[in-house]
């Protein structure tokens, strides 16, 4: 268990621990750029007028997309190791 932190505990085994959504959208931005993201993962809010924050809202909405987002992070964040 973390002393600085007591009641966070430590995840070893998940890759996702620390990492909330926007860190996880910012970085596929930067990585693909809306185009290509949208080109990955077919939903409207990364091709009609994309922003972080709508976006944002439409992964917390649906989780089926949600899913999809976080599994192309993943596997992006495999590929670079």
């Amino acid at each position: 268990m973390n002393k600085q932190f007591p009641l966070q505990r430590e995840q070893p085994n998940n890759p996702l621990h620390g990492i909330n959504l926007k860190t996880i959208l910012i970085e596929l931005i930067a990585e693909y750029g809306w185009g290509k993201l949208a080109l990955k993962i077919n939903v409207n809010c990364f091709k009609s007028d994309p922003s972080i924050n709508s976006s944002l809202t439409f992964l917390r909405k649906t989780p089926w997309a949600k899913e999809k987002v976080i599994k192309l992070y993943l596997d992006t964040r495999d590929k670079k190791k």
